[in-house]
């Protein structure tokens, strides 16, 4: 679980509960029925209309994946470094048909790590395989941050239809002020709770999770840059020394992976 994320959405509609509660006794003005379904029906609808019904299916669907931890932190980073780095050391000592037999064991775990050594196996170049790895990655990133831009959309839907709320209520206030006076309250009541609710859904959860989505869409790819890297080094036959260093190159100095370091181990 992502416990800052739970904490984050927990946190700010405690204190947004909070802040009413200070204010008033009469928590029901703040529930609203009329104005929730004119903001989330419009917001949603408006989403089907947009893009196709499966991207936006997709997107609802990914909304719980923030609440999980990513599946690539720090300490993974070093991790594909000293894993490229072994198969370097594997090249150098037995030849490709030892990468063959290793890489046997990433099928079916990590798609785009499996097609990189199929190119490397496959004998070629190293420029080759960074070309491909390349437009592999890239393809990738943009269809992972279709649901991101959706979401982005719907958070920027969402007060514009609070507004439509807000010119409804107040349609229904005007229109009964001469006959109905009692009317008024009601009809400024669905104007101001719909507004409130657009508001909150875009800045608290529509694009929020639109950002961490795409977030982690980018650590993906970071993270498979710089596998492509080490790879395309690998066909290339590069020293494990000199793929150290290279691929060191993309990280923060503070990971960064020693083979001195686990030579001693």
């Amino acid at each position: 679980m992502s416990l800052a994320t739970i904490f984050g959405l927990l946190s700010s509609i405690g204190l947004f509960i909070f802040s009413i509660a200070m204010s008033t006794n009469n928590w029901m003005v703040f529930v609203h029925m009329e104005g929730f379904l004119m903001v989330i029906g419009g917001t949603f609808g408006s989403a089907f209309i947009a893009y196709e019904p499966r991207y936006v299916l997709q997107s609802i669907k990914l909304m719980r994946t923030i609440l999980l931890s990513p599946k690539i932190g720090r300490g993974a980073l070093t991790g594909e470094v000293g894993r490229v780095i072994r198969w370097g050391y594997m090249l150098q000592k037995s030849g490709l048909p030892s990468l063959e037999a290793d890489a046997g064991k990433i099928r079916g775990q990590d798609k785009f790590l499996s097609f990189g050594m199929d190119l490397v196996i496959s004998g070629y170049t190293g420029q080759e395989v960074r070309d491909t790895l390349t437009n592999t990655i890239e393809t990738t990133f943009q269809r992972g941050c279709v649901p991101a831009e959706i979401l982005k959309t719907m958070g920027s839907n969402a007060p514009a239809f609070g507004l439509i709320a807000c010119l409804v209520g107040l349609i229904v206030m005007f229109s009964n002020m001469a006959s109905d006076p009692g009317q008024v309250g009601p009809g400024l009541s669905v104007g101001l709770t719909g507004t409130l609710y657009g508001v909150m859904a875009a800045r608290l959860f529509f694009i929020p999770v639109a950002s961490k989505l795409q977030q982690r869409e980018e650590i993906v790819r970071f993270r498979n840059y710089l596998v492509a890297e080490g790879l395309a080094l690998l066909a290339e036959r590069k020293s494990p020394r000199y793929i150290q260093d290279r691929m060191n190159s993309f990280l923060d100095p503070s990971i960064h992976f020693s083979i001195d370091k686990h030579m001693k181990r």
